[in-house]
């Protein structure tokens, strides 16, 4: 493959491109790109969003050092302030930064200073949501909108607005693009796409039938006078960016053709120098999974809606959506689609990805599988966090490079499931020798299971790359090796954790013993057949992994849950998604009800079920229940070891959260110290596995 010489301009010129014109050689994700005067080191960008580490509605520390993290990995540009509010009545409602005063001034210099340390550009996008965002938060003002209609993922009813509003809200976007100038940045990313001025821009929002109404040209005007108002603040020499729709993809909303317009209309004002495409029409839960995805629907599907704004225009293109590994990623830049490629969730996953392309280790790279964790906990105005690197948004306290040790220790892991393979791997990065046992055939731990279902296989991947680390540091993997206490005292460690995870017990109800666990289920212990019914006490993936596969296998299930909502735990991507499946394959959903009992009935089971709220009682006769309540722990072997250590088991919270040393020294003449970490503790997730994993075994 011929590739292009670094710098090597891009043909530009006439209403659009000639896709021919680059035909003759091909661009590198490593080339260098020229934005106006900026020189960006390569074509990698990790794009705007907001991942809920705010303070005050100001980036602070934890903020900065997120950020900092993707400019030490090599990316050419970090896009910060998802959705940064720029006025009292567009609030924050997953975390956003505030623009609308100078209080944030000052954090913007540090967060642009850190940045730029490390050799990355930074931009800021701002916005004002209009009616997506809520009305009684913050300072209960009525949110904002060109129409009356409600928006059904943020819930609000808008105020239409009026002509002041409209003026208003051009100054507060106007003095917030000059609050960014101050704080350092290289430019700013104004908002359009499914906020105030793409719900102008939208027929499925704009009714009005004055000057910013009707025609596409009366729809872009707010636009365009933001464009006017912010460029006669900031200057010529500020860069400009537009994050706007490529095609909404939804019946009477923008297609791709008034989009193509839009964005020439864009181009031609001469004021902005980037547009940000991509598609979509985020309005309710699964229009939000179609833009944000996670697991279950295709990756990157809307390049081809990028890259025809590209030709259309004369104007450097940036796309992001589900761009998740290198060879897509290269595919959209060398194919002539774009100029600059964003991988957020893939630099959530590894910040370093960069670095490790560039010094031929993509092999390496920690992939996003797109678990959906980050943007989900977000959605539920919890800080994101990627679900399988533990350090993304904890770098102030947990390495994403873990640093050798200054001795050398022998370490013991019993256990081989996410957790397990983590704790193998940050030991082995730290110099350690490490062993591994494992009491079944393969490793993998609950993730065998998690991937056995359609819409969730993709989770493998996490299994995967961690095999792969293991392997390559070196760890003596022991695979059918169920560990006994003389097991470990034989490999003399200095460390042991115990990574055994959990299991399933009986339902503790009348006939609890009439049921089985999604375990036997997706492991092929228990032979599930006919009509089908799935209790889930829990609310979380494991439910819906065994009501997709029951499923798609050709059985009738019934989906029961005592919560009020279905997947009650799962934010709203990962649940549009799973529920959009188990609907498509016929599984009937209830709520609000209690397994109470379940009793033979011939060759069936009669299930007992106990309306939560008024305790009635019905019926339903059943060939199988099934019941996914949780793990217990399996700490036998913790509780046979601990005696034997010096911290007897325990671990010092303080130290664990903040990074330090986890251990005291509760018996000096112990043999080793012990650490229990994941299900083997209690039930829990994923994360948490990894999470418990590296803070025991990054400092040890």
């Amino acid at each position: 493959m011929e590739i292009a010489e670094p710098g090597n301009p891009i043909a530009l010129g006439g209403q659009g491109r000639d896709p021919n014109a680059e035909a003759h050689w091909m661009t590198s994700l490593l080339d260098p790109f020229q934005l106006k005067h900026l020189t960006l080191r390569n074509r990698i960008v990790s794009t705007s969003h907001a991942p809920n580490y705010v303070e005050g509605g100001h980036p602070r520390d934890r903020y900065r050092a997120y950020h900092e993290e993707k400019a030490k990995g090599g990316v050419a540009m970090t896009m910060v302030g998802g959705s940064t509010n720029i006025a009292p009545d567009s609030p924050s409602v997953f975390g956003q930064l505030y623009a609308g005063d100078d209080s944030i001034v000052p954090w913007f210099q540090r967060l642009t200073e850190g940045v730029h340390q490390h050799g990355a550009a930074i931009m800021c996008q701002i916005t004002h949501m209009g009616r997506r965002t809520a009305w009684d938060n913050a300072e209960w003002l009525p949110v904002l909108a060109p129409s009356g209609v409600r928006e059904r993922a943020h819930r609000s009813l808008p105020k239409v607005m009026e002509q002041e509003d409209i003026d208003r809200v051009v100054e507060d976007f106007a003095a917030a693009a000059m609050r960014c100038k101050r704080g350092g940045f290289d430019g700013i990313e104004l908002l359009s796409h499914s906020h105030l001025l793409g719900q102008f821009l939208s027929p499925l929002i704009n009714r009005r039938e004055d000057d910013y109404g009707g025609t596409l040209e009366n729809r872009m005007r707010l636009t365009v006078q933001v464009i006017e108002a912010v460029r006669a603040e900031v200057g010529a020499g500020f860069i400009l960016s537009m994050r706007i729709t490529g095609d909404e993809l939804a019946e009477g909303g923008l297609d791709a053709e008034d989009c193509v317009a839009a964005a020439r209309m864009l181009a031609e004002t001469g004021q902005v120098d980037l547009l940000n495409i991509l598609a979509g029409a985020p309005y309710d839960d699964l229009g939000l999974a179609e833009w944000v995805r996670p697991m279950g629907l295709p990756a990157a599907p809307h390049i081809p809606v990028a890259g025809r704004i590209r030709a259309a225009v004369d104007l450097p293109v940036l796309h992001a959506g589900g761009i998740a590994d290198i060879a897509t990623a290269q595919h959209a830049v060398a194919g002539g689609h774009v100029d600059l490629v964003g991988m957020t969730r893939a630099h959530m996953a590894d910040p370093h990805l960069v670095a490790k392309l560039a010094r031929g280790d993509e092999a390496r790279i920690r992939p996003c599988v797109g678990l959906g964790y980050c943007v989900d906990r977000v959605n539920q105005g919890k800080p994101a966090v990627c679900g399988h690197n533990a350090a993304t948004g904890r770098e102030g306290v947990l390495p994403h490079v873990v640093p050798a040790s200054h001795t050398r220790k022998r370490v013991v892991v019993v256990g081989g499931g996410p957790g397990g393979l983590e704790a193998a791997r940050v030991s082995a990065l730290r110099g350690h020798e490490v062993t591994l046992f494992e009491a079944t055939d393969r490793l993998g731990g609950q993730l065998v299971l998690a991937a056995k279902g359609r819409t969730r296989r993709q989770v493998w991947g996490v299994a995967d790359w961690l095999m792969s680390e293991v392997q390559t540091l070196g760890v003596d993997i022991r695979l059918n090796t169920y560990a006994e206490v003389e097991d470990v005292q034989a490999e003399v460690p200095d460390l042991v954790v115990v990574a055994t995870g959990g299991w399933p017990a009986p339902p503790d109800m009348p006939g609890g013993g009439l049921a089985v666990s999604g375990r036997e289920v997706l492991s092929g212990e228990a032979r599930v057949s006919g009509e089908v019914l799935v209790f889930d006490e829990v609310g979380d993936h494991p439910a819906a992994v065994v009501a997709d596969v029951l499923s798609r296998a050709g059985n009738a299930v019934h989906y029961v849950t005592p919560d009020r909502g279905l997947l009650h735990d799962l934010g709203p991507t990962t649940s549009a998604v799973a529920l959009r499946d188990l609907s498509a394959q016929g599984v009937s959903f209830a709520c609000l009800h209690e397994l109470a009992g379940l009793t033979r009935a011939g060759n069936r089971i009669t299930a007992s079920l106990r309306h939560v709220l008024t305790g009635e009682l019905m019926h339903r006769e059943v060939d199988h229940v099934v019941v996914e309540q949780g793990l217990v722990a399996m700490d036998d072997l913790y509780a046979a070891l601990k005696p034997l250590s010096k911290n007897l088991g325990q671990v010092t919270h303080a130290a664990l959260v903040t990074g330090g040393f986890p251990f005291p020294q509760r018996a000096p003449e112990g043999q080793f110290h012990l650490a229990r970490i994941g299900d083997a503790i209690a039930s829990r997730n994923m994360h948490a596995a990894i999470l418990d994993a590296l803070r025991v075994c990054a400092v040890f």
